[in-house]
This record gives structure tokens, C-alpha cells and sequence, in this order.
């Protein structure tokens, strides 16, 4: 098998489609056959997870649940679990932008009446996959607490879990047990949401595979402190005896902020996961292969050093590193479960300790050629791409090429123009093929690029909490000329071969 592939990465709510935000429906399916036809065996997806502050997916309120903002409606209607009537009539939602507010209060009001439609007259083979899929092992550990977590939100008004009922907040069994009895309407129809997540996911995703394309998927570091994971397990997370984190999560001034990333989570008490086997890491990374066949792991350097800033600071830059659990969690991981088709985001400050680990682990890690003109003989430049190693002109934290380009000084912007010897009119299409020929296994391309397009389009600018992921592609630049150039430079660069 040809070691050398080519990706796209385009986040599932940058889909088009109708309905106001990217979803599992027959857009997808489109997107696929596009991206099968442009010699693209790779779809890297950020978090699928449910959103909550600023959005964001890196923010999840679940490790474990999916975003049911990605169910798709008409497959709904499709499969008998909603009236045809309901996307009759639908909003004019932006079609290049997710208005976040209109879409989660119209895409709620539709999952609700599909779940009247479904206790009222669901067939009898979807209500017995239900049945199976909430008393699935796969299920055990989350699912009814995921859904009793977002009932009990709803109850206090939206409230952090910390200041919820005290005996709710620390889990008292006998409140837990009442709180199931008189929320279990609810709590049922959280599950359903979370089963039509899955159920269209897994589907989809063997659509891809069908096609000959994996799926990368991404699983951030840390969890919000407001989430099901922290409530409960607090034990595991570095919290005082109010539940209150004592020191949050985030990096130190660096190449996206003057002033650091301060990211506000829960630091891990590695010290208990480790007495634990690392249990629940190891179920995390046990869900995430389930749903991807190639799993990105965020922020790999926190796994060596993770800098930890006192709760109450305004930005990052008074935290301090302190030694995360290295090699001991990865033995654990796999122990359990074998070699893991993983990659590591070692992007950021790479000191000798997240060297070494990264060459002990022995998972790729990332180059981002935006980087790899910063400095003489960087190592983003392509020639010093190793071979396990991913290419990308950007992520989803960098401005696209085009705005890049535009935000370079005069003499950056001649240094790179001298690399690549052409005049800049279509520097992002000069960028692609240097990840392309590039010598790393594997090179992805955020599809602002392909498009190319400008800053309007950038996915996320990291510390600014508005105006993030909510970039979408319109369906007609999907465009067979553009599928075409993609192609011919896959054939070129060998990664996948000539017809």
C-alpha cells in the first residue's frame, strides 16, 4: 500500500447544505464523492463533540458525546423519524456562515418533534436499535450521565454544574437516583439524540471508507470545566474543596497570542489517573477509535510538560510548566489497546522532553509550512519534513493561505516569494504542491486553500472568543476543475498512483 496520501481538512459543520450548519446528510455524501474524485484519500475532521463556550469543539461540555447539530435532517425524514413536513419550511439560514443562535434554537425545536414522531409511531426496528445502542458496553460509561448532566443543566437555568444543588453538584447517590426518576423523560430524549448522532456518523463514515478515504478524527487534551467528564470524575481533576479549579489550562505567550493561549480548563490530577491505570484515558482514546480510523491527538507536549496558570489570572503568562505522565500513559494505552493509529499535534514550544517523547511514542507528528518561513532552515520548511510526519499549508488555527500571505511584511513576503520563484497571484496553489512534494507521508490541506480563499474564511483565531468556527464552503465551489488540479498534483507527487 502507497504510504504517500493526500487530505483534505474540512470541519463537518463547514459542510454545505440548507439547513444552516454542515451535517451528516446527502451534502456529505457529495463532499465525498468530490473529494474521492480529487485523488483525496484523507478527511480530517476537528471534534465532533457537542459545543459550548464560544462554539468552540475544543471546549466540549463531553469526551465522549457527539454534536447533535450534525444530524441531518433529511436523513431523518429519510429513515421514518420525522415527518417530511418538518424541513418544508426552513429558515434562510447564511449559506458561507453558521449564525450559531438561529441554528441551535431551529435544529432544536426540529430534534424535539423528532423525538415525538419517534415515541409516537418510530418503526419497531429503529425502537429496538435504540434499545441496544443505550445498553451497549460501548455506552456504559457515559451515555446515561452525559444525558442526566444536560437534563440537570436545563433544570438550573443553564448553571455551571458547581453551583447546582449541593448534593446534585457532589453526586450524592440518593439525589442522583430522585434525579433520575423525575427526569427521565429528558434524560431519554438525550440518549436519542446522542444515538441519532451515531447512527448517522457510522454510516457516513463507512460511505468514506467505501471510497477509499479514512477518516482523521481529533481529540482535544483537556475537557471544559463545566462538562459531564469533570462532574463526574473531579477526583481526577486538580479542584478545591469547592469543585473550583486551583490552576487552568492553556500555553505561554507564543506565535498566535503576545499574550498566551488562556484556555481556562481543569488540569488533569495525573498522579490519581495513574494510580487508576489511567482508566479513563483509556476509554476516551477507546470511543475516539470506534468513531475514526486515524485519531489526532491535540496538544501532544502537554503529555511531557503542560503549563498550568493560577485559576483567576487574566492571561497565560503567568503559569508555569510542570511534568505531565509521559511514556507511562502511552505504555497504559497500549496495553490496552495495541498500537493506536494516532498522530501527534506537536506544534508549539518543542523542548528536548517533547522530542524525546514524541520519538518514543514513534507517532507522526505535524509541519505546517506557514511556519517554515519564519526562520532559516526551520524544520516546517518542506525539505526538512521527515517521512512520519502530516504536511499542512495550515490548521484550523492559522489564517488561510491567502490571508497569510497578505499579512506577511515586505521582506517575509520576498523570502517567500524567492523560495517558490513566482510573483504570489496564486500563492496558495504554490503552497499545496510544496506540501504535496513534500517528503512527509501524508499532506492536508485546509479546503479555505483549495478554494483559495482570504481571511474572511479563517476557521478559528486562537484567545478571540467571537466570530470563530464558522466558516462553511458553498456547494458550487466543489467544482470538477478544482477536483481535476488536486488530482493531477496527487498523481505527480505519488500519492496515489497514475490511472
Amino acid at each position: 500500500m502507497n504510504p504517500r496520501a493526500a487530505g483534505l481538512l474540512l470541519h463537518a459543520t463547514s459542510l454545505p447544505g440548507a439547513f444552516g450548519i454542515g451535517d451528516f446528510g446527502p451534502e456529505a455524501i457529495r463532499f465525498l464523492d468530490w473529494a474521492a474524485g480529487a485523488g483525496q484519500t484523507i478527511w480530517q475532521v476537528l471534534p465532533l463533540s457537542p459545543i459550548a463556550f464560544a462554539n468552540s469543539p475544543y471546549a466540549s461540555p463531553s469526551a465522549f458525546a457527539g454534536n447533535p447539530l450534525l444530524v441531518s435532517p433529511e436523513v431523518l425524514v429519510r429513515d421514518g423519524l420525522l415527518p417530511a413536513s418538518a424541513i418544508e419550511e426552513v429558515p434562510s439560514f447564511p449559506l458561507e456562515r453558521v449564525d450559531f443562535k438561529a441554528v441551535i434554537q431551529w435544529k432544536e425545536s426540529l430534534l424535539r418533534r423528532s423525538w415525538e414522531h419517534f415515541r409516537g409511531s418510530a418503526p419497531p426496528d429503529a425502537r429496538r436499535e435504540l434499545d441496544a445502542f443505550v445498553a451497549a458496553p460501548e455506552q456504559a460509561g457515559w451515555l446515561t450521565e452525559w444525558a442526566m448532566f444536560v437534563a440537570l443543566k436545563a433544570r438550573f437555568d443553564g448553571r455551571a454544574w458547581t453551583s447546582w444543588d449541593r448534593d446534585l453538584a457532589r453526586r450524592a447517590p440518593e439525589a442522583l437516583a430522585r434525579a433520575e426518576r423525575e427526569l427521565g423523560e429528558e434524560i431519554g430524549y438525550h440518549q436519542y439524540l446522542q444515538f441519532l448522532f451515531f447512527r448517522q456518523w457510522t454510516a457516513l463514515r463507512s460511505e468514506a471508507n467505501a471510497r477509499g478515504i479514512r477518516i482523521l478524527g481529533d481529540a482535544p487534551i483537556y475537557v471544559a470545566g463545566d462538562s459531564a467528564d469533570v462532574w463526574m470524575n473531579p477526583h481526577l481533576f486538580q479542584l478545591d474543596e469547592d469543585l473550583r479549579p486551583e490552576f487552568v489550562s492553556g500555553v505561554p505567550p507564543d506565535y498566535f497570542s503576545e499574550e498566551g493561549q488562556l484556555w481556562g480548563g481543569p488540569l488533569y490530577r495525573w498522579d490519581r489517573l495513574e494510580a487508576e491505570g489511567f482508566a479513563w484515558w483509556i476509554e476516551r482514546i477507546r470511543a475516539n477509535l470506534r468513531m475514526y480510523d486515524l485519531l489526532r491527538i491535540d496538544h501532544f507536549r502537554g503529555f511531557a510538560g503542560y503549563w498550568a496558570v493560577p485559576a483567576g489570572e487574566k492571561t497565560a503568562k503567568n503559569g508555569r510548566w510542570l511534568p505531565g505522565p509521559g511514556m507511562k500513559l502511552f505504555r497504559a494505552l497500549r496495553a490496552a489497546l495495541g498500537e493506536m493509529p494516532i498522530v501527534a499535534e506537536d506544534l508549539g514550544e518543542f523542548t528536548p522532553d517533547v522530542k524525546d517523547l514524541l520519538s518514543e511514542v514513534g507517532v507522526p507528528g505535524m509541519r505546517v509550512l506557514q511556519f517554515g518561513f519564519l526562520e532559516i532552515d526551520s524544520d516546517h520548511a518542506p525539505e526538512r519534513h521527515p517521512a512520519n510526519s502530516i504536511a499542512y499549508t495550515g490548521t484550523h488555527d492559522n489564517d488561510t493561505t491567502r490571508g497569510w500571505f497578505a499579512s506577511l511584511d515586505p521582506e517575509e513576503r520576498a523570502r517567500v516569494l524567492e523560495y517558490f520563484g513566482g510573483d504570489g497571484r496564486e500563492i496558495e496553489w504554490d503552497m499545496i504542491r510544496a506540501c504535496y512534494t513534500s517528503a512527509a507521508d501524508r499532506a492536508v490541506v485546509p479546503m479555505q486553500d483549495v478554494l483559495g480563499l482570504g481571511s474572511e474564511a479563517r476557521m478559528n483565531t486562537p484567545s478571540k472568543t467571537d466570530g470563530n468556527w464558522a466558516w462553511r464552503v458553498r456547494g458550487d465551489a466543489l467544482t470538477a476543475e478544482r477536483a481535476a488540479r488536486l488530482k493531477r498534483l496527487a498523481i505527480l507527487s505519488g500519492r496515489i498512483g497514475a490511472p
